[in-house]
C-alpha cells in the first residue's frame, strides 16, 4: 500500500516519514485490499504537551477509512491513528462477511423455493 505523509508547515524528516510507512504498511496483513492512502501531520498552537496530530485517509474498495491521533509526539500520534484505522478495517471486514453471508443465505432460499416447484 502506497502512503503519501504530508507534513503541514513543517518539512518531516525521513526517519519519521519511514516510520509512518512502515506502521501503516502493517496495516495489510488485516486487509489485503488497501489501496493508498494519505497521511497529514500538523502541529496544533495551544498550550497543552499533546500539539502533535497524524491523520490518516486510507481509501479501500467502496469507502475511505478516516483516523486521527493526537499525542506529544509524532510517532505517538501515529500508532493511535493506526490502532483505530485496524479497529475500523476490522469492523469493515465484519460486514462484508455478514453482507456476504447474508446474500448466500438468499441464495439459498431461492433454490430452495425453485426444488419446491
Amino acid at each position: 500500500m502506497n502512503i503519501t505523509v504530508q507534513s503541514i508547515h513543517f518539512d518531516a524528516d525521513r526517519k519519521l516519514i519511514d516510520f509512518i510507512q512502515r506502521k501503516a504498511s502493517k496495516l495489510t496483513q488485516f486487509y489485503d485490499q488497501l489501496l493508498d492512502g494519505v497521511c497529514y501531520l500538523k502541529l496544533e498552537n495551544g498550550e497543552s504537551e499533546a500539539n502533535k496530530i497524524a491523520e490518516f485517509k486510507i481509501n479501500i474498495p467502496g469507502n475511505q477509512l478516516f483516523a486521527k491521533g493526537q499525542a506529544k509526539s509524532f510517532e505517538e500520534a501515529t500508532d493511535l491513528a493506526v490502532e483505530s484505522l485496524r479497529r475500523q478495517i476490522n469492523k469493515q471486514k465484519t460486514r462484508e462477511n455478514r453482507t456476504i453471508l447474508s446474500n448466500h443465505k438468499d441464495v439459498l432460499v431461492e433454490i430452495e423455493n425453485k426444488e419446491d416447484i
